[in-house]
């Protein structure tokens, strides 16, 4: 049995790779337990399984950020003793399925989290926070159906965590638990206020933005730059879009400093009570080969998790995945620990705080790191 999320053309994608692998293993049928399309919905369908002590699913599909969970409760099992050729696969997506030294999840699809940009009005990417600021300031002058420079999800919930490790890589920061409340994070951190506050590039609703509303910001030809993740490329370059030939994609700029793009995508991972452990390694094998990782890139929007599906097979089909694979190669996962939901909620309530003027930058960073280290000490 194969637990996976995805309905429309990811829940076609996934038919068509089962049928062929049950074509090329006649011994082995595949059957599908769908997943709700809801991510903590999902997760409870999973960890309900998993309690039970079931031996199904066999194989599941697991966000970047559950792994280490899974694996510290015993649930899945570690892919180590099949010997997974991992060169293949971005090493950030490698780390996060990596839990006590031992691959738990091996990557399936990947998404980051990246800049978009319009092309025709900045044909040349910012390089620095700096010069994103400046053009955004100047998008309005070029285009009077822009309204907003920057857009980018500000809402108190897991999206202001990726884009608060995404804007990070710009001033040397980053989501080491140990400092949080580093320097470099708050000026990372005082970026996205003052896009609100001081620059104005940013309105202030993006305290309550999500994806979606990020999404209809750029593709509706109102925002200059925006942060999201790479499903909006195929979107913007799809038939009919008024953005069609005019979208770029970056990590956001960083300057002399590391870029980061926040990791997101999914893994797969092995039920530790399966009894088709053999056949289960021979699926994920099977999902993780070039053809059938760019027939879903394709048909489905899912970026291929495996570094050799980038070629000229995919590119032909897909140009864009030209541009995707840059911000890709410096995805960065969020921290791997199986307290990371804990974790995440104080990330949350105290960026929001800061986005929302209630507090400040370093003051939101300051208590966030006290709560983190109380939970990461056992006593919170």
């Amino acid at each position: 049995m194969f637990a996976t999320q995805g309905l429309g053309s990811e829940g076609d994608a996934t038919n068509k790779a089962v049928a062929a692998f049950e074509k090329a293993n006649p011994d082995v049928k595949v059957n599908i337990l769908n997943l709700s399309p809801t991510s903590n919905t999902a997760y409870q369908q999973l960890t309900q399984r998993f309690i039970s002590g079931s031996s199904t699913p066999d194989v599941a599909t697991a966000d970047v950020i559950w792994p280490a969970t899974f694996a510290k409760s015993g649930w899945i099992q570690p892919l180590n003793r099949f010997n997974p050729n991992i060169s293949n696969f971005f090493p950030g997506q490698i780390q996060a399925g990596t839990y006590n030294n031992k691959l738990y999840g091996l990557p399936w699809f990947i998404n980051a989290e990246g800049i978009y940009y319009r092309t025709d009005l900045t044909p040349t990417a910012p390089k620095t926070p700096e010069e994103l600021t400046s053009m955004a300031k100047a998008a309005p002058g070029q285009n009077p159906a822009i309204k907003i420079g920057l857009a980018y999800e500000g809402a108190k919930y897991e999206g202001v965590v990726t884009s608060f490790l995404s804007f990070s890589g710009g001033f040397g920061g980053g989501l080491d638990l140990n400092h949080i409340n580093s320097a470099q994070n708050v000026q990372a951190l005082t970026y996205m206020r003052d896009a609100i506050y001081s620059n104005s590039i940013s309105p202030q609703s993006v305290t309550s933005w999500q994806e979606s509303d990020v999404q209809q910001a750029y593709l509706g030809g109102q925002a200059a730059f925006a942060m999201n993740w790479p499903y909006i490329y195929s979107l913007g370059e799809a038939a009919g879009s008024p953005l069609k030939g005019k979208v770029g994609w970056i990590p956001f700029p960083a300057g002399s400093n590391t870029p980061k793009a926040a990791l997101g995508g999914d893994s797969l991972v092995i039920n530790s009570k399966t009894t088709q452990a053999s056949a289960a390694w021979r699926f994920v094998q099977f999902l993780s080969t070039d053809s059938i990782q760019i027939d879903r890139a394709v048909s489905a929007g899912d970026p291929p998790a495996v570094k050799s599906a980038y070629n000229s097979a995919l590119f032909a089909q897909a140009p864009y995945y030209q541009q995707q694979k840059a911000v890709f190669d410096v995805a960065t996962p969020r921290p791997v620990t199986p307290l990371y939901p804990r974790v995440s909620d104080v990330l949350q309530t105290q960026l929001n705080a800061a986005l929302s003027n209630q507090v400040s930058p370093s003051s939101a960073l300051s208590s966030a790191q006290t709560q983190i280290k109380s939970i990461l000490s056992g006593g919170g």
